[in-house]
């Protein structure tokens, strides 16, 4: 064994980003491929009229021994709790009334709470084809709600999809309980991760060598012999351009949709097994849309408010809206967005964003995938999209200026190669074995002392973080730390929340 190993990683995002910094302390040699012109990944931001804005990731889930907390703490990063204040309206365009909306509201969440554990105490006997709306469906039936709030809690609970990228309908009911975040309630980052992201790269930026501009084609991996040990520069990396690297280990941090999508780079082929896992785990479409406004009109003063209505609204859901007769059937689907002038100052500016997933997420992105973004024919694209839900809000008035966007800004992960074209990674009906599934993906079914290739990402977290920011931290965390014990390091900088056991219902939603 070379007492100084020298490691490829695949990706600076976090993941990437975490397993090179754990590395490096640990005395590592480290390199990084990086397929952008920037590091961070899907960790990105964007300016958005003169504010910055994150186009990917922008809540910490739980706060109970979450190392992205605490960054953002160290960081002085503004994070915001964005409970109470939210509007609903109804498939016709109507406002919900304030005590009408609680009752759904607390039904929902009730039932998702509800869900997770019936989800986990009866894992092997739900049929895999049940899904999380085929048991909202059971749950209503047994409230004395009238006819009308029992249809309010069922189009409420599809805003599920704005979680996970797809439909609730979509969601897999025997693996809801892998859906499950880390105790405490979920966080806004006000501030954007610009600064977490900062702190998680600078050991990399000062001691790794990062090359960015370096997609990888193909990773040649050969079976270790046996009776020569581990061998040095035993991984060949080939990137675009023709350009071949030698390590001793290589960690893979590409997201899974990339993976789904290459995985004929890797020589030898990957274990069957792995193969499968890759298959069987479904990948999300989630996006967002930025629309600014020279004020926010719909923080409309509370004395000249509907007294029905709460005074500061932070989240609205616009449930089935059948209002949108303009769009094609696919996007008369639930949206939701929030009010970022509800957030604390300086992070406080006139805009909504709004959460898009699956079919009308796909929509919106297919719509403007060839239009530039500083063009008039891109902006009235999207304002012609959203227009229907936002001009359902208080204080909206066709006529004034105020209502009018400056500006709009949407994502497009669906388009992009280097993330997979998606998101995260989700369990849908019709999943088997998903957590067997998760597991074989985290070890690579034994690639990683027979072969030197070892997987990171968040979709090899722990399972109380899959699919979010600390699930990739902990999984490049992880795998740093497999390398250094194979290779006889030492194991310092890791942090606690490495346990993969499953999760407990009792997520603070």
């Amino acid at each position: 064994m070379s007492s100084r190993p020298h490691v490829g990683i695949i990706g600076a995002g976090l993941a990437g980003l975490r397993c090179a910094d754990i590395l490096i302390q640990n005395g590592a040699r480290v390199t990084i491929l990086e397929a952008r012109n920037r590091i961070g990944g899907r960790v990105y931001q964007d300016n958005l009229d003169g504010h910055v804005v994150d186009l990917g990731p922008n809540w910490i889930h739980g706060q109970g021994e979450n190392p992205i907390m605490s960054l953002a703490q160290a960081t002085q990063t503004v994070t915001y709790d964005p409970a109470g204040g939210n509007f609903m309206v109804s498939r016709d365009g109507k406002f919900i009334s304030e005590d009408v909306g609680t009752k759904v509201s607390e039904f929902v969440w009730e039932t998702i709470a509800e869900a997770f554990t019936y989800s986990n105490e009866n894992r092997d006997s739900i049929r895999p084809e049940e899904s999380l709306y085929d048991f909202f469906q059971e749950k209503v039936k047994q409230t004395d709600f009238s006819k009308e709030e029992q249809q309010l809690c069922l189009d409420a609970c599809k805003l599920w999809g704005a979680y996970v990228g797809e439909p609730t309908e979509r969601q897999s009911l025997r693996f809801f309980r892998l859906e499950e975040c880390i105790d405490g309630y979920n966080y806004f980052v006000a501030g954007t991760y610009k600064r977490i992201l900062e702190q998680v790269a600078k050991t990399a930026q000062f001691h790794a060598d990062i090359k960015l501009n370096h997609p990888v084609v193909n990773i040649d991996a050969p079976t270790r012999k046996s009776d020569a040990g581990i061998n040095e520069n035993q991984v060949t990396v080939t990137t675009v351009s023709g350009d071949q690297f030698k390590f001793d280990e290589v960690v893979v941090t590409c997201p899974l949709g990339w993976l789904k999508n290459n995985t004929n780079a890797f020589t030898p082929e990957l274990p069957r097994r792995l193969l499968q896992a890759i298959d069987n785990i479904s990948y999300g479409r989630l996006e967002k849309v930025f629309v600014k406004f020279p004020r926010a009109f719909w923080m409309v003063d509370s004395d000249n408010s509907d007294s029905n209505l709460p005074s500061t609204p932070i989240f609205t859901q616009f449930l089935e809206p059948n209002y949108a007769k303009e769009h094609p059937s696919h996007l008369e689907w639930n949206q939701e967005c929030l009010s970022i002038a509800s957030l604390p100052e300086p992070c406080a500016h006139p805009t909504l964003l709004f959460y898009t997933y699956g079919p009308g997420g796909a929509h919106i992105v297919q719509s403007i995938a060839s239009l530039d973004p500083s063009s008039k024919e891109y902006k009235d694209t999207l304002i012609a999209t959203l227009q229907p839900f936002y001009s359902k809000l208080p204080g909206y008035d066709a006529s004034s200026t105020d209502c009018i966007p400056t500006s709009v800004l949407a994502t497009r992960w669906q388009t992009d190669e280097y993330a997979g074209y998606g998101s995260y990674c989700n369990f849908q009906v019709g999943l088997e074995h998903g957590d067997v599934d998760i597991e074989v993906m985290r070890s690579g079914d034994g690639t990683g002392a027979e072969r030197g290739l070892w997987f990171a990402g968040e979709h090899t977290s722990p399972f109380v973080a899959l699919g979010t920011t600390t699930g990739a931290y902990w999984s490049g965390e992880r795998a740093a730390g497999q390398v250094c014990e194979l290779r006889g390091l030492a194991h310092v900088g890791m942090t606690r929340g490495r346990d993969d056991s499953l999760p407990s219902a009792k997520t603070k939603l």
